[in-house]
Order: C-alpha cells, then structure tokens, then sequence
C-alpha cells in the first residue's frame, strides 16, 4: 500500500486504540522497507478534512471545558484527558500531513520524520489511556477541546502554513507547559504519570524540531526568509498571540530561536 493511503486509512479509523494500532502496524512497515532498501511509493490520497473520531469525548468549545484545580485527584485526571486528547489529534495531523501534500515533492526524509513522529503520538496516546485507566477513567469520561483540528483545517491548501502552525507553534507550546505538568504529578507521586509524561515532553523536541527543519527547507526552496515568512504565516492562521513565559532552552533545541517567537506577543 503507497503511504499516503497508509496515511488515508488511519485518518478513517475512530477508535483511538485501534487509530493507533494502524498507526503503528503502518509505521513498522514504512521502516521495514526502507531499512531494507526497496523502492517505496508515496503515491497519492484524498484524505477527510476531518478524521475520523469516537462518539466519546463530547467536543465542546475551549470557553465551555470545565476548567479542575490539577492538584486535585480530579483535576489531574482531567489533566491526562486533556493530554491524551492532544496526542490523539496530533497521531492525526502527522498522518494527515503526509496524505494531504503529495502533490509538493519532498526528499524521502520527509517521510520517514513524519511516520516516526506519527509513530510516536500513537505511542503518546496509549501511555495517557493507560494512565487514565490505572486512574480508573478513561479517554471519552471527559468533555475535550472541540478547536483542536482548527489549524488543520485552515491549513488544508498551505504546506507551509501547516508546518508553521501546527509543530512550530501548537507543539512547541507543549514544550513551554510541560515541565510544570510533570512537577503536578511529581508531587503527587503519580510515577506512571510521571514516566509517561517525561517520554512525551523528551520526544515531541524532535517533532517540533521535524517542523522547523521542513519549514527552513520549503523556505530556501522558494527563496523566502524563514523569519519573515514564519510571522506572516502565524498572523494569518494563528488566532491569538503567542504567551510566555517560553522554554526557551527546548525551543532553541529545536531549531526556533527567539526572535521566531518573541515578536508574535502581546509584550511585541
């Protein structure tokens, strides 16, 4: 099967257990290949402009998601459900990112970042249900974040928007507020939790980090300078400004220096 219908075929699957069975059954076979050496095919697809979702979570505005106190029992619970709902979105935006821009030609290692990056949310995702389960919840108790797939949407004709938007902004953000997750469930002694959320937060630099890297290679293509570019591109699609406090160090890990992301704030 050409990987953009790979790709296809995971955004059509509700179930996030199984979404990320796919996910991963499709990754290990892209990497199989490739490690083998044989001619892989990208070929093309006509993906949903959404993905497929579980009747559970209820998707309600970002405005109307209770809002718990995360030291509680509770709210740390909502916590993981918030994440858990995060990582799912992002299985699909890395799949949908290979599906939807076949028709720009990119260097296989395009490819192989954004599988292992999919890869990986999928494995995100089964580490959060499986907390939320030890917890005894599980993802769908829980309203979530109906905006999630908003930047997708918007994005759906602009390569460059998606890659500006979507790693270099939504994912970095995880970088900034996740150091702070982890000490809630330091303190509480959730060392599932805390394991799980250090796996996440070490990992998605690189993703960030695939963003950045694609961006400055579509940018030197078309002759364009990132830092301009990048601004107009998160004005345009970005709804908001951009808020510190920023973890600057892992931002910088990732290939985004400051001046990336300091302009596009209210202190700006």
């Amino acid at each position: 099967m050409p990987l953009a219908q790979m790709a296809d075929a995971v955004l059509r699957t509700a179930d996030g257990r199984e979404k990320t069975a796919l996910s991963h059954r499709f990754a290990a076979q892209w990497r199989a290949s490739r490690a083998a050496g044989e001619t892989v095919e990208i070929g093309h697809a006509a993906p949903p402009l959404q993905p497929a979702r579980p009747e559970r979570p209820e998707l309600l505005s970002p405005r109307d998601v209770p809002h718990r106190k995360p030291g509680s029992p509770e709210g740390r619970i909502a916590l993981l459900h918030a994440v858990a709902h995060i990582e799912l979105n992002a299985v699909d935006l890395h799949w949908d990112i290979i599906a939807r821009f076949t028709h720009v030609k990119m260097p296989m290692g395009f490819y192989d970042d954004w599988v292992k990056a999919a890869d990986e949310e999928s494995k995100h995702f089964n580490l959060m249900c499986d907390c939320l389960e030890a917890s005894g919840s599980h993802y769908g108790a829980l309203p979530a974040h109906a905006g999630m797939w908003r930047a997708a949407e918007e994005t759906v004709d602009d390569f460059m928007g998606r890659l500006a938007v979507v790693p270099m902004v939504l994912e970095a953000r995880g970088l900034d507020v996740s150091p702070n997750m982890i000490k809630i469930f330091k303190q509480a002694k959730a060392t599932q939790a805390v394991e799980a959320l250090e796996t996440i937060y070490a990992e998605e630099v690189a993703h960030v980090a695939y963003g950045s890297k694609w961006f400055h290679f579509l940018c030197g293509r078309h002759d364009l300078d990132p830092k301009d570019e990048f601004h107009a591109l998160v004005r345009k699609y970005f709804h908001g400004v951009l808020k510190p406090p920023f973890n600057e160090e892992k931002r910088a890990e990732a290939g985004i220096p400051p001046d990336f992301y300091w302009p596009l704030t209210e202190i700006a």
